[in-house]
């Protein structure tokens, strides 16, 4: 098996262990009304992805790919927007279940575009 491999499986533990806990210590401030912690990981982990998108050849492929898509694979989550607006939605809070999805992917793109110009504007 490849070390790579090791490392990127490794580092996608510690992104899910880290997405854990910002959706813990976020989501019991907020309430459960809304997922927020999971909002906020979405949107922050979009944000990093487009600020390592941006450095592009500053920084090295094997880092590029254990922090892309290792850490950052591991910590966002797309599957559990979808489980979360689909609860929203079954509990008939239709408001709720269209801002997290639509609101997830509108912020999502917003701060993955941030990202890549304040990259890009280091690299």
């Amino acid at each position: 098996m490849s070390p790579l491999l090791l490392v990127v499986a490794a580092a996608g533990g510690v992104g899910a262990g880290l997405r854990y806990l910002v959706d813990r210590l976020v989501t019991p401030a907020a309430g459960a009304r809304f997922p927020v912690g999971i909002l906020i990981v979405n949107v922050s982990g979009s944000f990093a992805l487009g600020v390592l998108t941006g450095l592009g050849a500053a920084v090295a492929p094997e880092l590029s790919l254990a922090l892309g898509a290792g850490l950052l694979g591991g910590y966002t989550t797309f599957s559990t927007v979808s489980v979360e607006t689909v609860l929203l939605a079954e509990r008939r809070r239709w408001r709720d279940a269209a801002l997290n999805l639509f609101g997830t992917l509108a912020l999502t793109a917003v701060a993955a575009g941030l990202g890549l110009l304040l990259g890009s504007a280091a690299a």
